[in-house]
């Protein structure tokens, strides 16, 4: 056996991602949640099940949201608009803020709760869905405090209902709230009926943020909860997320009633690789571009337009890729493409498959186990096939490839361009100039090049055609969630200088973040994991929060004691000066120290003081 057989029957095991801190939080839940709504949790009522899609385990019991349920939602958060909207953009910066470092202190409960509940793999949950929504409430923070420069003579709309997917839970919560509440807008948020939990979670942040009842509301339900937003009389502007064919129902239900609409609805984004692009790189974006989050992917590149010259070489080079795809349990830190969300999202896919197969064309599945239990779907590459095959036409939101030629830059924009959808596109190239030629030329909201899947809060995203209108994301985001003020009055809420003083004072949220830090290398730093620990006193209380270290945190202190060894070479009587030192210092704060010590362990006062008084002797 070769050196290349030995690495390829090599079983490189699992490393699983322990959910036991998720499962932990579900079971103080109950596993049974209601709607949130005015600021605290409603009671469970008509209960339905969130699954875990890798295992089909139930997860929790989640409240179906009803049109009464709507009613309180929309009442609550058109009565905390007028103090809301009033606040300066100072004042809604410090609770976004407050919102995204909270996130960041919470980053792994909510990365493997997004897991459980969705089916994608823990690494892309942990390394892109977390960071970007913490990235777009800091970012959308900044927006709040240069509204009136940026946006003069631009008010919010009021109450904005909003409606969310199941692809990107968190992600796509952060993309419509934080613009919403930057500007000054209330919302009312239906989470996708399978992937409800981080949702939930986030609620309660918004808790431990100490944002004003009212402003974000989050009722939960299937698909008739979301229509009693859209077709509620109180609500101003409509976002979703979602289906073309849910899309086209809204615009429908919402026209001529003069509420604000955007849409960011399905696509069919083609990946472009020109004979002259480096194909290693092109083969590895390809990966990204369709099997990332298993190509539940509005902005998936599903087609994959390969010029002629070199299709046979750079589809040969893709299946051995593809062969080393591993699919499996969604907590395997090892794992590239998890669990399709839902059964019934599985029998849409395979549905698709058929009425493709019949239509005929090369079908070429990564080689590879699936799970005994939980809903999989292996890679799947569909070459010669017509531009008017059905699964070139037709959106699959799946780990499904389909595969053409084209023979120069021309026939590549026109196969690029023959679609319904008009979303992304990815275009391969060294030659620059080629690639900028063909960029103005394709009907698509956004365009990279030499790469895929980028994403950022400064950036604006959105489609066109039948892919939607509207933009989520940076400057163009932002207007979305704003209108003419002449269009709408706001009623006058002027705070006084003196007013808005003593609500700042009452914030909870004065500062931000009160996370005590560590003292590593002779200065405070903060833990390289990012993440939090509750300090309890006896009673169980939480009296204050520290950094979570890591191996990092360690190594760096035990290079800085390393570095600090010159600490023996000093004089005896430097170092005395320097120990008297932090003697006085400790003396002049030991109430302070007392204090602290009787919290924390339940002494008394005074034997606390009497610790103290030891260690300064």
């Amino acid at each position: 056996m070769d050196i290349k057989e030995i690495f390829e029957n090599l079983d490189y095991g699992t490393a699983p991602e322990d959910a036991k801190q998720a499962q932990n939080w579900l079971d103080e839940q109950g596993r049974k949640f209601g709607h949130f709504i005015n600021g605290e949790f409603t009671k469970p009522s008509k209960l339905f099940t969130s699954n875990n899609p890798a295992n089909g385990n139930e997860l929790a019991k989640i409240s179906n949201g009803t049109k009464q349920d709507v009613n309180i939602a929309v009442k609550a958060a058109n009565e905390a608009f007028p103090k809301w909207s009033a606040l300066s953009g100072f004042e809604r910066a410090k609770y976004l803020y407050a919102i995204a470092r909270l996130i960041q202190k919470n980053a792994r409960l909510f990365a493997v709760l997004e897991t459980l509940d969705n089916g994608k793999p823990i690494r892309e949950s942990r390394d892109a869905d977390i960071p970007l929504t913490i990235r777009h409430f800091y970012h959308h923070a900044g927006w709040a405090q240069h509204l009136t420069k940026e946006f003069p003579e631009q008010v919010p709309y009021g109450v904005c209902g909003q409606i969310i997917p199941w692809n990107f839970p968190l992600l796509m919560l952060a993309w419509k709230i934080a613009p919403a509440l930057a500007a000054g807008n209330c919302v009312v948020l239906k989470p996708a009926e399978y992937t409800p939990l981080t949702a939930l979670l986030f609620a309660q942040i918004c808790v431990a943020a100490g944002l004003p009842k009212g402003v974000v509301n989050i009722v939960t339900g299937d698909g008739t909860t979301g229509a009693c937003i859209v077709e509620h009389d109180d609500i101003d502007k409509i976002a979703f997320t979602g289906s073309t064919k849910v899309g086209k129902i809204i615009r429908k239900a919402t026209a001529g009633t003069g509420k604000g609409l955007s849409l960011e609805l399905g696509g069919k984004s083609p990946f472009i690789v020109f004979e002259d692009a480096d194909i290693d790189s092109a083969i590895e974006g390809v990966v990204d571009a369709i099997w990332f989050n298993q190509g539940e992917v509005c902005c998936a590149g599903s087609r994959l337009l390969v010029q002629e010259s070199i299709e046979q070489k750079f589809l040969k080079k893709l299946k051995v890729r593809m062969d080393k795809l591993r699919v499996g349990s969604p907590l395997d830190k090892s794992i590239d493409i998890g669990a399709i969300v839902d059964i019934a999202q599985v029998k849409n896919i395979q549905s698709l498959l058929e009425k493709g197969k019949e239509a005929g064309g090369n079908f070429y599945e990564s080689k590879g186990k699936l799970p005994n239990q939980g809903h999989y779907i292996k890679p799947t590459l569909i070459s010669n096939v017509s531009p008017s095959h059905p699964l070139v036409q037709e959106e699959i939101f799946g780990p499904i490839l389909v595969a053409m030629s084209f023979r120069n830059p021309d026939e590549a924009i026109a196969l690029a361009n023959n679609s319904i959808f008009g979303l992304a596109a990815s275009v391969w190239s060294e030659n620059l100039n080629l690639a900028l030629d063909i960029v103005p030329r394709l009907k698509a909201g956004v365009i990279w090049v030499n790469c895929a899947t980028q994403f950022d809060a400064s950036v604006g995203f959105g489609g066109y055609k039948q892919s939607g209108f509207g933009r989520e994301g940076g400057a163009e985001g932002m207007s979305a969630y704003l209108k003419p003020a002449f269009e709408k009055k706001l009623k006058p809420q002027i705070l006084e200088k003196s007013q808005s003083a003593k609500k700042t004072e009452a914030s909870p949220i004065s500062t931000i973040d009160k996370t005590a830090k560590m003292f590593i290398g002779g200065k405070q730093v903060r833990g390289d994991s990012g993440y939090s620990l509750d300090v309890k006193n006896t009673s169980g209380q939480n009296i204050a929060q520290v950094c979570a270290g890591n191996r990092k945190d360690i190594r760096n202190a035990v290079e800085a004691a390393r570095k600090g060894l010159s600490w023996g070479d000093k004089t005896a009587h430097l170092r005395a000066q320097i120990i008297y030192y932090l003697a006085e210092n400790l003396d002049y704060r030991k109430d302070e120290f007392a204090t602290r010590i009787s919290q924390s362990t339940g002494a008394s006062a005074t034997k606390a003081k009497r610790e103290v008084e030891l260690s300064i002797e």
